[in-house]
Order: C-alpha cells, then sequence, then structure tokens
C-alpha cells in the first residue's frame, strides 16, 4: 500500500467524525435542546421529581441511600403492610421454586399456569363477581377495558378527576366521551339526560381519588345509573383491602357491592404492593377481555413470584379482616393531630392524608426537610396534582404504630414553623 493511499485511508473516516453533521445527527441534535429546555422548564417551575434511592426492603421504616439511620416511611401505597410480611414473602420465594422466574409468553399461548387461575378465582370471591382477568398493572387493565366494551353507539361518562390510566383508557375507545365535574351528582344526571339515545352508557369513577382522599358518592352514583339505564364502574386502587367492614373496598364501605358491576383494581398497593392489576365483573365482559384486550393479549403473564405472594395476601385478607379493621383509628390519629396543630388536610377518614400546601417549591423544600428529621414523605405538584394544588401526600398504614404516626406529626410541626405553614 502506498503512502497516500494510506493517507486517504485515515482520513476518510476522521471527516465522517469531524465533519459537516449529517441531516440524521442535526435531528438528534435540535430535539436534544427542545427536551433540555423541557426539563429546564420543570426545574424552573420546582416541580423536577427526583427519586431517593432506598436501600432496604418496603416498610415503615426503609434504610435511604445519603440517610443516616432508619427512616419512618409516609408515603407508601403499603396500606395493610403486607409488602413485606413474612407470609406473603414466603410464598412469593415457594412459586418462584416450584413455578419459575417467568413465563416468557403471553396468557393465550403458553404463559397461563394454575396459580394465576387460582388467584383469579380468589379475587372474584374477594369481590363477590362472577369472574377476574389478570393484567401486568391496573393501568394496563384500565387501557385494556373501554376499547372492548364500548363503541361508537355508546357513551362513557368520567369524573373529571379521575386517575391517568383511566383518562388514557377511555380516549382509546371510540364512544362518545363526557366528563361531569368532580363528584357532582348534578351534573352526572345532565350528562345522563344528554346521552339517552346511545345505546350503552358508562359511568366511570375512582371509589378514593388518590391525590385527594376523597371517596366517590356511589350510592346517589347508582341511584342515577339505574334510574337511566347505565352501568356503574369503579377503580378500586386506593381502596381495597381495607375499606369495607372487611376491606373489600368502596362498594362494601358505601354499601352498594350489588350495584357496581365492573370493578379494576391493584396487587402492587394493599395486596402486597408487588406489580399486577385486574377486572373484575360479569363473565361474559370477562370472556370478551380475554380475546380482545390488547394488553393482555400482548403482554407476558404476571411473574410467578408476584402471584405467589399476591395469592397469600388475598388468603390473609378473606381469612381475617383483623388489619384492615386496625386502619381507622391511626388514620383519624394522625389527622385529628394535624389539624389540631393548624395544617388543613384534604379528604376524610382515609389513610391518604394531603397536607395542602398550594407552592409547589413549598412542597419540595418541605419534604426534604422533613427527610431531615427521618422522615419520608413526598411533594406532589404539577402534572401530578392542578396548579396551585402542591401538597405532601401522606399515607397512613396498618403497620405503623402510635408512636411513629406522633413522630410523623412532630416532623411536621417543626417543619410547618420553619416554613410559616404554621405558627
Amino acid at each position: 500500500m502506498s503512502l497516500r493511499s494510506a493517507v486517504r485511508g485515515v482520513v476518510r473516516p476522521l471527516r465522517c467524525v469531524f465533519g459537516p453533521p449529517s441531516r440524521g445527527y442535526s435531528a438528534v441534535a435540535d430535539a436534544r435542546a427542545i427536551l433540555e429546555r423541557e426539563l429546564e422548564g420543570i426545574r424552573v417551575a420546582g416541580t423536577w421529581k427526583g427519586e431517593r434511592v432506598i436501600t432496604s426492603k418496603q416498610g415503615p421504616h426503609i434504610n435511604v441511600d445519603g440517610s443516616r439511620g432508619a427512616i419512618l416511611n409516609f408515603c407508601a401505597n403499603n396500606y395493610l403492610g403486607l409488602s413485606s410480611h413474612p407470609e406473603v414473602v414466603q410464598a412469593g420465594v415457594d412459586a418462584l421454586k416450584t413455578y419459575g422466574a417467568g413465563l416468557s409468553s403471553v396468557r393465550f399461548i403458553c404463559g397461563t399456569q394454575d396459580l394465576h387461575k387460582n388467584l383469579e378465582q380468589k379475587l372474584a370471591e374477594f369481590h363477590q363477581r362472577e369472574d377476574c382477568i389478570l393484567y401486568a398493572s391496573c393501568f394496563d387493565a384500565n387501557a385494556g377495558l373501554f376499547e372492548v366494551l364500548l363503541g361508537p353507539d355508546d357513551a362513557v361518562l368520567s369524573d373529571e378527576l379521575n386517575h391517568a390510566s383511566i383518562i388514557d383508557g377511555i380516549r382509546l375507545c371510540r364512544a362518545q366521551r363526557l366528563r361531569y365535574k368532580h363528584m357532582s351528582l348534578e351534573d352526572l344526571e345532565a350528562k345522563l339526560q344528554e346521552t339517552q339515545s346511545s345505546r350503552m352508557r358508562l359511568v366511570v369513577t375512582d371509589g378514593v381519588f388518590s391525590m385527594d382522599g376523597d371517596v366517590a358518592p356511589l350510592p346517589g352514583i347508582c341511584d342515577l345509573a339505574e334510574r337511566y339505564g347505565a352501568m356503574v364502574f369503579i377503580d378500586e386502587c386506593h381502596a381495597t383491602g381495607f375499606l369495607g367492614a372487611r376491606g373489600r373496598g368502596t362498594d362494601e364501605l358505601l354499601g352498594v357491592m350489588d350495584r357496581v358491576h365492573i370493578i379494576n383494581s391493584t396487587l402492587g398497593k394493599a395486596l402486597g404492593g408487588a406489580a399486577g392489576g385486574y377486572t373484575v365483573g360479569p363473565k361474559p365482559l370477562i370472556d370478551l377481555l380475554r380475546q380482545r384486550s390488547r394488553p393482555y393479549l400482548f403482554s407476558n403473564s404476571l411473574p410467578p413470584p408476584v402471584v405467589g405472594s399476591s395469592t397469600r395476601a388475598v388468603e390473609l385478607l378473606l381469612a381475617s379482616n383483623e388489619i384492615a379493621q386496625s386502619m381507622t383509628a391511626k388514620t383519624m390519629r394522625f389527622r385529628d393531630k394535624m389539624t389540631a396543630a393548624g395544617f388543613t388536610i384534604a379528604g376524610s377518614a382515609h389513610p391518604i392524608c394531603p397536607v395542602m400546601l398550594g407552592d409547589a417549591r413549598l412542597a419540595s423544600l418541605m419534604s426534604d426537610d422533613m427527610l431531615k428529621l427521618g422522615i419520608y414523605v413526598v411533594g406532589f405538584s404539577f402534572p401530578v396534582v392542578p396548579k396551585g394544588k402542591a401538597r405532601i401526600r401522606v399515607q397512613i398504614s396498618a403497620a405503623h404504630s402510635e408512636q411513629d404516626i406522633d413522630r410523623c406529626v412532630e416532623a411536621f410541626i417543626q417543619t410547618g414553623r420553619k416554613h410559616g405553614v404554621i405558627s
């Protein structure tokens, strides 16, 4: 090879690297600049959501990277303390050993084991419904329901503050879509009157609204649905396992179990906290979801350890309501003490206890100061909640002791005084 050829072989690749950017490279650079501006806007607005790193198992007492000693956790959805319950953990270990780590398949190909069918049967029994179908998450359950159930001749009437997964799921269906004012029976009735020509109508609401901890007026909703010939759907993610005399949820709490037709809920909160969601309801609906629900048809089956631990959690609740019943007194202890100290707590009698602050930056600063005092809480701001409605959402668990709750209140008082929230 001549010297000239050798030099040419080196120079040509260097021109590709250091020469003018290609169109593809320019497009990526432009996109990067747009994304960086968007991220900077989030930081400036004080709504940046950092991720603290936990170095222990989930529970009322946790270890957090960068913090010394055990931290009291008051922001998990671990309502019943079952995430690390020894029987729930052991059931997951046993399922792992017996059934393996995963199925490497969707349900209808070769991804259904007897433990999946067993959990579906127990969930249907727990909710007193005909049948159940499992999903990878309740987000998937909400994404997979409305598109299958409702067509262009139908109408769906949804509370304006329903969870994002409900909103996204409804967007996928071809039905007429109407939003009614939050928990307003008057506006719901107006929307029902407006849609009387529809073939089928579905009223859609969260049983408990996760940001405010308020409970949907289900008796009134069911009255209107029956008067106008509509069905009722509720999302029970923040109710299953601990609301109602036996922990069956909002419909049991309000005495309308036989008047609510479809329920979506989660295995990722009170029922062990691992992952997974499900729909319970009439058997023909569940059968149709198995045939047409896209998140079900095109997602891997729930891993056996998750199914095993969730099954044990449901079995514990079917056997006794003792854990669920312990929630009320602890919830009211926190709410009463915080209110007496001068804080505004949204919702009523639910373990979701939003400490209302208004300002996003204040919510972020206060949550950081709470961590320094050994209390893990997180500030919520736009777009998770409306602008001007920032808060610190506290969640009470059956695993918290009275001493844990009192310590949390004292930390709030100290932090609230520092930031001028209370005097």
